[in-house]
């Protein structure tokens, strides 16, 4: 794919989540959701692009597994054509919420986002670490359940339901898989094969990675204690 056609699926891709974004402004919204109508239209676009992302990037492996050994260099057709669609949806992503999002409760994923953008962008339009790009979509798969828990109920009710544990156990559970072996794995192999990559190049990788990796960790505190932490204490106090 040429650098033309890569630009025109970015764009495309751009325009076809917030098109889904506008769809789903029209379809019924839950009683819970209706006093944030913006926040379930985001967090139900993100929940699209998680699900086509990572389920992508695993069949990308899946049918070359070559592509891990080799992060720099290899690349396909599917997994060039994924990276520039989901830079096309973090695009969308930013503009939704520099729109409708006050900058001091988004400023950190827009920093996170920018971030990303520039990190794929570099991938889609050189087609270089497009291998490294697709490992962090991996990520994704966690994103699933933690963007259904985000659309379930409040964790602060008595009695929340066996659905919304099931769901929070899941995203816990791939949460230390998707992103903490994940982002780990990535560090070192970043560290591993610094003296093959443009000094430029490792900059950009290492601030990403630091900066995603403590966003997480803040992140997995949060459900923690949200999910685990304060459903103890409500326990113990019951008892």
């Amino acid at each position: 794919m040429d650098l033309r056609s890569t630009l025109l699926l970015i764009g495309g891709s751009a325009c076809s989540f917030k098109l889904l974004n506008t769809v789903v402004g029209f379809l019924p919204t839950p009683e819970p959701a209706r006093s944030k109508a913006w926040k379930w239209r985001n967090i139900s676009t993100s929940l699209a692009h998680s699900s086509l992302t990572g389920a992508g990037a695993v069949l990308c492996f899946y049918l070359q597994p070559h592509m891990a050994e080799d992060l720099i260099s290899s690349c396909s057709l599917l997994s060039h054509s994924l990276v520039a669609a989901s830079t096309g949806y973090f695009i969308h992503d930013f503009l939704d919420m520099t729109l409708n999002e006050p900058l001091r409760k988004s400023w950190e994923l827009l920093l996170h986002h920018s971030v990303v953008i520039s990190c794929f962008s570099l991938a889609a339009a050189s087609r270089l670490y497009v291998g490294f790009a697709l490992v962090s979509l991996l990520v994704e798969i966690n994103s699933v359940f933690l963007h259904i828990r985000q659309s379930g109920p409040e964790i602060a009710s008595p009695r929340p339901s066996l659905a919304f544990s099931i769901t929070s156990w899941l995203n816990l559970g791939t949460f230390l898989v998707f992103r903490g072996f994940t982002l780990g794995w990535m560090s070192r192999w970043l560290a591993c094969h610094s003296e093959h990559m443009p000094r430029y190049v490792l900059m950009m990788g290492t601030a990403g990675l630091t900066l995603v990796s403590i966003m997480n960790a803040a992140l997995f505190y949060k459900l923690l204690r949200a999910d685990i932490l304060r459903n103890t204490s409500k326990a113990s106090n019951n008892h």
